[in-house]
């Protein structure tokens, strides 16, 4: 087993993305869940930082953690006969809801792994032991991976095409692993505006595909995925109506739009009901699976459109706007790529 450690404060949302690059994730504690398994996928999560091999699980104590450490077993790897493998322990007080002295257990559990035979090296070692204090649990494990984060050098205000109410990259992200997005599948954003969502898509593997209903912002976002995405990278933008997409059935993996707010209530000649209504019908009809954004659910749209909800989350953006998160399934669907 795996100890995942999730990022931002929703563990619940973290642990839906997480399930893209694992199997058999739950949380355990504030902060932490555990996986069955893991993939390299884990490396391309927005709220999953690291995931490590899973030593067991304790109670919030450094006294506990010693004695799980000494029961276990730890090979040692270094294959140079002539010196120790080395190690270093980390510690967390996960939120700071364990009151733990990280310090003490970083020695402590560090002196044990020392009567084992390894050495220490805290600046570069062979492998890196984490041991996780939330509330009232502990989880000890060797670091497996870590995600990649590299969000802050793609901020909408810094894309050499900019449009105000850009997505920040970090829900992007999690909303394209939501989706499934990766390596052979194919992703569609029919309201991409500046192509937040077909970046993050690009970037972990999935081929990218947006349509706008305004020229200038579907030739902006091909500006962006040019300036992003590897020159060899398969990704297309057009001017398009999300209610009548160019697409035949089931030909795309998976949908992700955020869906234009209150204050954005005539587009295309329609209103705002009959828009997303008609995006929801066109996304089950290319797709089988879908994630939704808004400023209030569309859960209720999306079971009329004959969409099974999944999952459903809420983002707080500011105090005046809440993103409403909705993961949709078709299981009549037929999977394209996403195995």
């Amino acid at each position: 087993m795996y100890a995942l450690e999730l990022a931002g404060e929703d563990d619940e949302f973290a642990a839906a993305e997480a399930a893209s690059a694992a199997t058999g994730v739950e949380v355990v504690a504030p902060g932490l869940a555990t996986a069955n398994a893991v993939t390299d996928r884990v490396r391309t999560l927005a709220y999953t930082r690291r995931a490590s091999e899973l030593v067991g699980k304790t109670d919030a104590s450094v006294e506990s953690a010693r004695v799980l450490l000494e029961a276990g077993e730890h090979d040692r790897e270094a294959t140079d006969a002539n010196r120790k493998e080395t190690v270093a322990v980390r510690a967390r007080d996960v939120r700071e809801t364990a009151g733990v002295d990280t310090q003490r257990a970083e020695r402590v559990l560090g002196q044990t792994l020392v009567d084992r035979g390894f050495a220490v090296d805290l600046d570069d070692p062979d492998r890196e032991l984490r041991a996780l204090f939330s509330a009232d649990t502990c989880l000890l494990g060797w670091l497996e991976t870590e995600s990649v984060r590299d969000y802050g050098t793609r901020k909408p205000t810094d894309r050499p095409f900019f449009q105000p109410g850009g997505m920040d990259p970090l829900l992007a992200r999690a909303l394209v692993n939501l989706a499934g997005a990766r390596p052979g599948a194919t992703l569609l954003d029919p309201m991409c505006g500046t192509g937040g969502v077909l970046i993050e898509a690009g970037l972990v593997g999935a081929t990218p595909l947006g349509a706008d209903a305004q020229r200038k912002m579907a030739r902006g976002a091909a500006e962006n995925l040019a300036h992003y995405l590897p020159a060899d990278a398969d990704w297309a933008t057009l001017q398009g109506d999300a209610t009548h997409l160019p697409f035949s059935e089931d030909s795309i993996d998976a949908v992700v739009f955020d869906a234009p707010y209150g204050r954005q209530s005539k587009i295309a000649n329609l209103d705002l009901d009959d828009l997303v209504s008609g995006a929801l019908a066109e996304a089950r009809r290319v797709a089988g699976r879908a994630v939704v954004v808004g400023d209030r659910s569309l859960a209720a749209e999306a079971r009329a459109e004959g969409w099974t909800v999944e999952a459903e989350f809420e983002r707080r953006v500011h105090r005046s706007l809440v993103r409403h998160i909705t993961v949709l399934d078709d299981a009549d669907a037929d999977s394209v790529g996403l195995d």
